[in-house]
């Protein structure tokens, strides 16, 4: 049924949960299994923004940074597809939108299936753009599992 699985990861536990649904497909199918990141700025100005309650002027972390807490977000990626015994992926680390960078790789290597995770974060540009999720779900071309 599925020969090509591609993952989004970013390091949430709901991604977590994704790659290991992924992993537990990918066997039982014998397909192949592609984790994708995109680096966000803004995850990282948020996780160090708040400073006793007060949000504070805080700089966007230099591409250097960023590929940094990609690595890092990708060897947890790693790790956690090796646990569910998938120890056999490839890796995709992608710059730009993440819902579009999924789609597009899911197309690149002929996914039959693309796994993310839904944070349920509700913020402002959720409501107005979608959620990363969401996104991916109405504009693949390709079936969409949702993780929550």
């Amino acid at each position: 049924m599925f020969e090509s699985i591609v993952v989004g990861v970013d390091g949430s536990e709901a991604s977590e949960k994704a790659i290991r649904i992924a992993c537990d497909l990918a066997q039982k199918y014998k397909a192949g299994l592609h984790l994708v990141h995109s680096p966000q700025p803004e995850t990282a100005v948020y996780a160090t923004a708040a400073v006793a309650g007060f949000p504070a002027v805080a700089e966007m972390p230099t591409q250097e940074e960023l590929d940094q807490a990609g690595e890092e977000v990708m060897k947890l990626a790693l790790a956690t597809a090796a646990e569910a015994g998938q120890p056999d992926v490839q890796t995709h680390m992608l710059r730009g939108d993440p819902a579009d960078q999924l789609i597009d790789c899911a197309e690149r290597v002929g996914a039959d299936l693309i796994v993310t995770g839904r944070r349920g974060l509700g913020n402002l540009a959720g409501i107005v753009l979608g959620s990363t999720s969401q996104r991916i779900a109405h504009h693949a071309k390709c079936a969409v599992l949702t993780v929550v």
